[in-house]
């Protein structure tokens, strides 16, 4: 599909200005209670100059994302921009933006070192990053910033030594992904920090070919090599691991923290009761509002959903943290509950683009929890100290978070 300008939107008055969290707070807006209610398909002007329908509801979430009719434009293709031909702009393709065989063949080749047993056995592996960290951050004194010092690093090196990224490579490409991903001002920018991206993962490429390693890029080239993949396609699987493959699992770990500490009884709680983990697990990937508006879709055709007309074109933003609150499928949905059962959150997505990580995301969060209790059963905020928030962003962690022990 060669994507349309967004459609004109109805009278000013009726697009909404996009919903952000509380400052200060990870959210999710207070926007959305209203909006599952009273509309709950609603227009929202964005800050790049365009507009999209924002889906609040857990059975239209639920029903979009997994929509056909719907696909992940790449950033080059929307919104568009006056002038701009096919070849202008940046290109960065990762798995979300692939459709048709050739994603088909990506996700069949990475469904086992995915898979819930390939997780299972890194176990002591990701243990050992999770103590390692913490033993430093331990040695740093206290109080101390547990973003700095665990909750950011901690899924990014248990990414890096499963896939085979550098994790001393660090210090280069964060910064070039923070202008990847901050909504870069101009095509050349867009083009120059993108094209650094691919350069990179294209010279992780050769070096696993000359060099090859026991980790998943590794098997990739040799699937590559084989035929069974192509080159674009290892290249997709790297822009994706760098790009989505360990921010939100650190979102989601930093405000589980700050909430238990927020919490002081949960947190004893859950320390002397360990084999409720499981379940507060699931429970903190619902109630974390991490996703509050950042995925886009694009209509391919029309679209009809109560009583409005998504059409050929248009952006549609479905929120997963406002569907994981909507208080029609889940009792007392604004309360951290534990123990809650029958937990049928969307964190991870659904359809043919659900989160290939899944298993590892619930992995980190579990495991970081665990040797968080063990090493400090009595973790606590920082007196005096408060987390600091950027409450321009969408996707809503604290930046740093002051505990003492």
């Amino acid at each position: 599909m060669t994507p349309q300008p967004p459609s004109a939107p109805g009278p000013e008055a009726d697009v909404l200005d996009f919903p952000l969290p509380p400052p200060g707070t990870m959210g999710p807006p207070e926007k959305c209670a209203q909006l599952r209610e009273s509309c709950p398909m609603a227009r929202v002007r964005l800050p790049m100059d365009a507009t999209a329908w924002y889906a609040t509801r857990h059975e239209d979430v639920r029903e979009l994302l997994a929509d056909p009719r719907l696909i992940r434009p790449t950033i080059n293709d929307w919104p568009s921009r006056p002038g701009q031909t096919a070849d202008d702009g940046p290109r960065l393709v990762t798995i979300a933006e692939m459709d048709g065989p050739r994603h088909a063949a990506l996700r069949r080749a990475l469904a086992r070192p995915f898979s819930s047993r390939a997780v299972r056995g890194h176990l002591p592996r990701i243990r050992q990053s999770a103590d390692r960290l913490l033993e430093a951050f331990q040695k740093g004194g206290r109080p101390g910033d547990l973003v700095a010092g665990f909750t950011a690093p901690f899924p990014l090196l248990v990414l890096c030594d499963l896939v085979g990224i550098p994790f001393e490579d660090r210090d280069w490409f964060l910064p070039v992904l923070d202008a990847a991903l901050s909504g870069m001002v101009t095509v050349q920018e867009g083009r120059r920090v993108t094209d650094l991206l691919d350069e990179y993962v294209a010279g992780l490429i050769t070096q696993k070919r000359n060099r090859p390693g026991d980790d998943v890029l590794t098997q990739l080239i040799r699937d590559c090599d084989d035929g069974a993949l192509t080159h674009d396609d290892v290249m997709a699987f790297g822009l994706s691991m760098l790009t989505v493959g360990f921010g939100i699992s650190s979102f989601f770990l930093a405000n589980s923290v700050h909430t238990l500490l927020d919490r002081p009884d949960q947190w004893a709680r859950l320390r002397d009761n360990r084999e409720m983990m499981p379940g507060a697990v699931e429970e903190f990937l619902r109630f974390m509002p991490v996703m509050n508006g950042t995925l886009i879709l694009l209509a391919t055709e029309n679209i009809g959903l109560h009583g409005q007309t998504i059409r050929k074109g248009d952006a549609v933003i479905p929120v997963p943290g406002s569907a994981n609150r909507d208080e029609r499928i889940f009792a007392d949905a604004d309360r951290l509950d534990l123990r809650r059962t029958g937990n049928g959150h969307l964190a991870f997505g659904r359809g043919t683009h659900n989160c290939l990580g899944a298993h590892l995301a619930r992995a980190e969060l579990t495991v970081g929890l665990q040797a968080l209790l063990d090493r400090f059963p009595r973790l606590h905020p920082a007196e005096g100290q408060e987390p600091t928030w950027d409450d321009e962003s969408v996707t809503k962690s604290p930046l740093s978070l002051p505990v003492s022990w």
